[in-house]
């Protein structure tokens, strides 16, 4: 699947009920590191098509990361059947993002 932008109402339907590994990005539009992470997150997206890849704005949706716990930005979430499973927060390269993702997926 491609890259997906999600919201606080849509979350439960976009990540929790997928049934698939989904990475949830918790980004901001004012925050340098996510910006940073934007084209890595992207491009990780293109070459690991059976994981869902979702951003979501914590300004758009406060909602959400408060749920998670989401304390710093930009954080990353891996969800496997409908739990969250691991997270990352800052800029990581692609090497690491792909790393995490053999890891943990």
């Amino acid at each position: 699947m491609a890259l997906k932008q999600t919201t606080d109402s849509n979350f439960q339907q976009d990540v929790i009920d997928s049934g698939s590994i989904t990475i949830v990005d918790f980004w901001a539009p004012w925050c340098g590191p996510c910006k940073q992470l934007m084209p890595v997150f992207e491009a990780t997206a293109t070459e690991n098509e059976a994981i869902d890849f979702v951003k979501i704005n914590i300004e758009e949706n406060p909602e959400t990361p408060t749920k998670f716990g989401v304390r710093g930005i930009p954080t990353l979430i891996m969800f496997k059947d409908g739990e969250a499973i691991d997270a990352k927060s800052g800029f990581m390269p692609q090497a690491d993002l792909q790393s995490w993702i053999n890891e943990k997926a």
